[in-house]
């Protein structure tokens, strides 16, 4: 039997047609095929004309029944002439219904198609039964309306099943269907819930622009050729779980408006996502993408889940937009993973995931955290985040890597790292490849694009480079190699509280050098803790000067090997406070030394100390000579000697005079230069030579030892502030 020709029109068919029941509203009539030799379709044959013509018909036969209105009863009779008594189910030859209308249900059960079987523009009012039917040619059901229950469980089609623009008004079940051929749903309309699930498409699947208004559910199906449903729009769950995609998996542009669940889906192809929308979760647990996943543009309202997922190939995410969560926690990329110009509204969680051999990740935007604790990068690799906080906490890089960062509060707790590492601030925006300048006003606004790091703890920083990053607030304590860092460009500490008050209101004033946030939280802590120094968040832990003090021993040594002796300066006053205040660690003599050792010159790197007490015991030494010190009158001389009986030459002993203190003004202009010239002389080790009390000769011995010493102080601070 000859094809059938394109789709005719009810009004006005082009074929030979039964007319029955012309009105005003209806002018051709019944648009059912004339039966041969008759002039009216099966439904308006008489019942002799229709008996026999029935009982010609045997099973295999070709049958021609375009727009005929079939009863329930009619459509009966019809499979029970066409009935097969070895398989009790209906055989036919080439089948034709194109605009066919089922007024009752269309029980076609496991019917055989034997040649083309067409339904293209039919209607279906009742329940469409078609399960376990095996059509061997092509079938056609495009632009049929099912409205009820479509049933096509198990069916077989063997060509192709051409579903084009179907209406499906209840729900459509194609469960454990076989498609040898091409199977067409393009612009299909499934408003009921629709079952897929271990279906298998041999051929190509298009779904393109086909709408799925309840339950889309494809669990388990197989796709051997390519799986098209770009543009479709699924506004239920739609159920891709443990699918397998041999070949293509298209879904550009398609509209996710409830749940998409692939977990476990497994893409042995490309799988094109880009520019889909997903407005709530998109679920790709587990799933196995073994070609390129490209989801470049694609949109995530809600959160897109990807834990456990694996990428063979090239994981493109490219100007994707996450609103929600997106987690990649445990997932695996082994080719690149390109997320340039993606923005995260919220985290941006790759816990525990595996780069084998990407790049670069980023850049990209992430208001929230970027989480990458316990991720393991394969080879060099070079991020780029402008993120709220990165959390690197045990994360492992195995061989070089570069860290270009904006915006961004870094937790580096127990990083693995066995290649130099380089952390550094991004000072402009970051730039893509195209030249276009990646927008982050958004999520960051005009904030500062300054770069923190909170904490080093556990870290090896035998290859670390910082370079401009803020360290106020990083914890340092367990960190190894510390005096190995390296240290770049403008690299802050945190400082001393400003002027501020004491207990009893007394005035407290901290000389202003660079500080660790550990001795912050140490000295709030204390009970006797003035204000201004930031107590320790959770999570800082507690340690101590037994603790600090290494800390800052091995920066000042960083310094010192970066010959930056100035910059090392602070750290070892650091050291030196907390050697002062360990009562564990040191006996208490040598805590005096220290404290002696501080309250004069700031442990020699306080010049101003060390001057001021220079200045004061000059003036003390100054005043104890003018009242103690200097005689009141000069010493004179007196010679004595013997005249010996009879002459001869006489011997004069020359006696001076004791200096006697003074009884009359002590405190005159003249006292007052006097002692001056003997303190100034005292301050360089020399004596001066003039005339003193007993008292005044001690207090001249003391101030030769003391001032000599708060001297040297001082020139020693100046030298440690200025050296190189």
């Amino acid at each position: 039997m000859p094809s059938p020709s394109p789709d005719p029109s009810p009004r006005q068919p082009r074929r030979p047609h039964c007319g029955r029941g012309a009105s005003e509203a209806a002018p051709s009539g019944c648009p059912g095929i004339r039966v041969a030799g008759h002039t009216a379709c099966l439904a308006h044959l008489d019942r002799a004309g229709r008996g026999a013509y029935l009982a010609g018909l045997a099973p295999g036969s070709d049958v021609d029944h375009r727009g005929t209105p079939f009863t329930e009863p009619l459509l009966d009779a019809l499979l029970t002439a066409l009935r097969d008594p070895d398989t009790g189910q209906a055989r036919f030859g080439e089948a034709l219904f194109d605009s066919a209308t089922f007024e009752g249900d269309a029980l076609f059960g496991a019917a055989a198609f034997e040649g083309d079987a067409w339904f293209r523009s039919a209607v279906f009012r009742g329940i469409a039964l078609f399960d376990s039917a095996v059509f061997e040619g092509d079938a056609g059901f495009g632009a049929a309306v099912f409205g009820s229950v479509a049933l096509f469980d198990s069916a077989v089609f063997e060509g192709e099943a051409r579903f084009g623009s179907v209406v499906f008004e209840g729900d459509a079940w194609f469960q454990s269907a076989a498609f040898r051929g091409e199977a067409w749903f393009r612009s299909g309309d499934f408003q009921g819930d629709s079952g897929f699930e271990a279906a298998v498409f041999e051929g190509d699947a298009l779904f393109e622009s086909a709408t799925f208004k309840g339950v889309a559910r494809f669990r388990s199906a197989a796709f051997a050729g390519r799986a098209r449903f770009g543009s479709a729009t699924f506004e239920g769950v739609a159920g891709f779980g443990a699918v397998a995609f041999r070949r293509e998996a298209g879904f550009r542009s398609a509209a996710f408006k409830g749940v998409a669940r692939f977990a476990s889906a497994v893409f042995e192809d490309i799988a094109l996502f880009g520019s889909a929308a997903f407005r709530r979760d998109g679920a790709f647990e587990s799933a196995s993408f073994r070609g390129d996943a490209d989801f470049a543009s694609a949109v995530f309202t809600s959160r897109a889940l990807f834990a456990s997922a694996a990428f063979g190939g090239e994981a493109g995410f490219g100007a994707a937009a996450f609103r929600g969560d997106a987690v990649f926690e445990g997932a695996v990329f082994q080719g690149g993973a390109g997320f340039g110009a993606a923005v995260f509204a919220s985290d941006a969680l790759f816990s525990r995931a595996v780069f084998e051999s990407a790049p670069q990740l980023g850049p990209l935007v992430c208001a929230g955290r970027v989480v990458l604790s316990g991720a393991v990068f394969g080879g060099p690799v070079s991020l780029a985040f402008a993120a709220r906080r990165l959390e690197c906490r045990r994360t492992r890089w195995s061989s070089t890597a570069e860290l270009r960062l904006r915006h961004t509060a870094v937790d580096f707790a127990h990083a693995v790292f066995e290649y130099p590492l380089t952390l550094a601030a991004e000072l402009d925006p970051f730039v893509l490849p195209d030249g276009q300048q990646v927008r982050e006003e958004a999520a960051f606004g005009t904030s500062d694009a300054a770069v923190r790091v909170t904490s080093l703890r556990g870290v090896d920083a035998a290859h670390l480079v910082l370079a401009d990053v803020g360290l106020a607030e990083c914890l340092f304590t367990g960190t190894v190699h510390l005096d190995q860092i390296r240290l770049e460009g403008a690299c802050a500490f945190g400082t001393v509280p400003p002027r501020t008050r004491g207990r009893g209101g007394l005035p407290v004033r901290f000389t202003r050098r660079r500080t660790l946030a550990e001795e912050h939280h140490w000295r709030a802590g204390r009970p006797s803790a003035v204000p201004g120094w930031s107590a320790g968040g959770a999570g800082a832990g507690r340690v101590g000067p037994a603790q600090l003090a290494p800390v800052y021993r091995a920066l000042r040594k960083s310094f010192e090997d970066g010959k930056n002796e100035p910059g090392a300066a602070d750290f070892y006053y650091g050291e030196m406070e907390m050697r002062r205040h360990d009562r564990a660690g040191g006996t208490r003599a040598e805590r005096g030394l220290l404290h002696g050792y501080w309250l004069l010159s700031g442990y020699g790197l306080r010049a101003s100390r060390a001057l001021g007490w220079l200045a004061a015991a000059m003036l003390v030494t100054v005043v104890l000579l003018m009242g103690l010190g200097l005689p009141g009158d000069t010493p004179g001389y007196e010679a004595t000697g013997t005249v010996p009986a009879g002459g001869g030459r006489v011997t004069f002993t020359i006696g001076k005079d004791d200096p006697r203190g003074p009884t009359g003004a002590r405190f005159t202009g003249e006292r007052f230069e006097k002692a001056v010239n003997v303190t100034l002389n005292s301050v360089v080790f020399r004596s001066s030579g003039q005339d003193l009390t007993t008292a005044g000769t001690y207090i001249e011995m003391t101030s030769r030892l003391a001032e000599p010493v708060l001297l040297a102080l001082a020139v020693l601070a100046v030298r440690n502030r200025v050296r190189r």
